[in-house]
């Protein structure tokens, strides 16, 4: 087990791992900006931002915590964003292997897999950001090719 800089108890980690396989994966979009920030962006008074939050909650189409707001995966299938995973499969020179992994872990990304066989690396992506990050990646130095696919359904 890796060690703890605090000490939890065995209660405490008995309950880690129950959330964690009771648990589920969700998508949300977040916004770190305190909600004065935002009514002063609207141009709207505070009271009002947190009256229009309060129903947006309550319909679970932002979840709110200090100093950031997510929004659901209901709020943007309304707002008609793609949804979804797309996995890039990516085929590096192996003299440039270091410098492209290096860039490929300062790009905004779900996930970045070192693989064996025929590909070096999987990149996990958003689907809302697909053209963004394949002409990101396609443009290091290094990178030979790129394949990708995009998830149509989760079974």
């Amino acid at each position: 087990m890796v060690e703890m800089e605090h000490s939890l108890t065995t209660r405490q980690i008995e309950l880690l791992k129950k959330l964690y396989k009771e648990g589920k994966t969700i998508e949300v979009h977040t916004v770190e900006k305190t909600q004065d920030e935002l009514a002063e962006e609207l141009g709207i008074t505070r009271q009002a931002l947190s009256n229009h939050l309060k129903v947006l909650k309550e319909f679970d189409y932002i979840r709110t915590g200090r100093g950031f707001i997510d929004l659901t995966g209901k709020a943007l299938e309304l707002l008609g964003e793609k949804k979804g995973d797309v996995f890039i499969f990516v085929r590096i020179e192996p003299t440039k292997r270091k410098e492209v992994y290096d860039s490929i872990k300062k790009l905004k990304l779900k996930r970045i897999h070192r693989v064996t066989g025929d590909i070096d690396l999987i990149v996990e992506a958003d689907k809302t950001k697909l053209d963004e990050v394949l002409e990101e990646i396609a443009s290091l130095d290094g990178v030979k090719e790129t394949i990708t696919h995009v998830v149509l359904e989760t079974l």
